[in-house]
């Protein structure tokens, strides 16, 4: 009954916003914020969907030097005069140190900005990829804010558990992101998450000490020179996400069905130039060169601290230890070329962004909205770029001279060439990460276990 009645009143409040947003008269706004008001729970959800004329309004700035209440935007005075007590608010983020501190910081920023209100907003630790489960594990106990991998979306909107983005307050996310995150973020043409990051993908950390571009420019190369020279390079070949790049880039195929849950896969192919096998067959032989470790990245970023691992493919969340394992060798470059029965074929990769979701069930629904937004602007976006190594989505932060010198985005941007979207049924992950590891071990028979891959993929 609860989400019905929300659904109401901002179905209510949209009505008024589609008038103020044609610069037509802002009584329906003012009336519909004003009715709300004097409703069950509508405090926080009438002033999150009214559109006022401020898109373009800088909400960072404010920040620093709070604007007086009667400066800010219509909806947001709305919002600020129907709160009355502690707002409560969650927040789910990654837990790694630099996304808990670059969050901690923006929201304090974000209390600086309404210092009238009084905020009492946690900061908690939930991986992205994790987000969509911690989320329908229970979603009305769940955060009211909180980041998460794009491929999460259909899900969570099926469930009812995001909150559309139907109007805003101080920007609109449709037309300051780059255009590729904005669709991600819709289902059936609805907006339903503030683009954060376009760069979750993964391509080649190298130190340049040890190899050249032309080492890193194929696998064959790669290892040849880490022999050389006695040290290691690799990738966590028994995980879905990496080793989906061998059998793409090869021409195999492997996608989500229409149907939103089960997959496509004709990586078993023995009708194809290269088959399956073949596939397969390359990718054990890279797997069994003495030079080749497969590792989780944790272990990764120790291993290249230590000075045995020289090259291993990851992905921007680990910039910053790959920087410092490396010094003044760091560098980065698209992935790497294998050889499949004489022929080479460019490596390819899932590419992915991550959103910021606003819980559809939040007890202060209107003040999770603003926090989203403020969470994904410009300024923020630029600011949990430098301090996590991820790509903005955002068009102007992703263009300025701290986020385009990065040699771990320059590599993911080389690498954008050759990605696709990761559009995958949850079969796919468990069958692809024991096909990875079986390739890893050595087997007798490829057509075997690309078979038995393929029927756990698709079933």
């Amino acid at each position: 009954m609860k989400r019905r009645f929300m659904a109401l009143v901002l179905t209510t409040a949209m009505a008024a916003t589609m008038f103020t947003g044609c610069g037509e008269s802002k009584t329906d706004s003012t009336t519909a914020a004003t009715t709300a008001q004097n409703s069950e729970k509508a405090d926080s959800t009438t002033a999150a969907t009214e559109k006022t004329d401020a898109g373009s309004t800088d909400a960072t700035t404010a920040a620093t030097d709070p604007a007086p209440a009667s400066t800010y935007p219509e909806a947001i005075q709305n919002l600020i005069s129907a709160t009355s007590g502690t707002v409560d608010l969650t927040l789910w983020c990654s837990e790694t140190e630099a996304y808990q501190t670059v969050m901690a910081k923006l929201v304090d920023d974000f209390k600086a900005t309404y210092p009238d209100v009084d905020f009492n907003i946690t900061i908690g630790a939930v991986s992205e990829a994790d987000a969509k489960d911690e989320v329908l594990n229970d979603v009305e106990a769940a955060a009211d804010v909180f980041v998460f991998a794009d491929d999460q979306l259909t899900e969570l909107v099926n469930a009812g558990a995001l909150q559309e983005i139907a109007a805003t307050f101080t920007y609109d996310p449709a037309t300051t992101n780059a255009a590729s995150t904005v669709e991600a973020a819709k289902l059936d043409g609805k907006l339903y998450a503030y683009p954060l990051t376009a760069s979750n993908g993964y391509f080649l950390y190298y130190d340049s000490s040890v190899f050249s571009e032309s080492d890193v420019a194929s696998w064959e190369a790669l290892e040849a020179k880490a022999v050389e020279s006695g040290v290691n390079v690799g990738m966590e070949l028994s995980n879905g996400w990496y080793n989906y790049g061998f059998f793409a880039g090869a021409g195999l195929q492997m996608y989500l069905n229409d149907d939103g849950t089960t997959n496509t896969c004709n990586w078993n192919a023995t009708d194809t130039t290269p088959t399956g096998a073949q596939v397969a067959e390359a990718v054990s032989n890279i797997a069994k060169n003495s030079s080749f470790v497969s590792m989780g990245n944790a272990d990764a970023t120790a291993a290249a601290a230590n000075g045995t691992l020289k090259a291993f493919v990851d992905g921007t969340w680990d910039s910053g230890a790959f920087k410092d394992a490396y010094g003044d060798g760091y560098a980065a470059a698209k992935l790497p070329t294998f050889n499949v029965n004489g022929t080479d074929y460019q490596m390819s990769s899932f590419a992915g962004y991550k959103f910021v979701g606003v819980n559809a069930y939040s007890k202060n629904t209107g003040w999770a909205m603003l926090l989203g937004e403020f969470l994904t602007n410009e300024s923020s976006q630029t600011q949990i770029g430098v301090a996590t190594g991820e790509g903005p989505a955002n068009t102007v932060a992703a263009s300025s001279e701290e986020i385009a010198s990065s040699p771990a985005l320059a590599a993911l941007a080389a690498q954008a060439a050759f990605a696709n979207l990761q559009r995958v049924g949850g079969n796919y992950w468990t069958p692809a990460a024991t096909l990875g590891q079986q390739l890893l071990e050595g087997v007798d028979d490829y057509q075997a276990v690309l078979d038995e891959a393929v029927l756990g993929i698709t079933q």
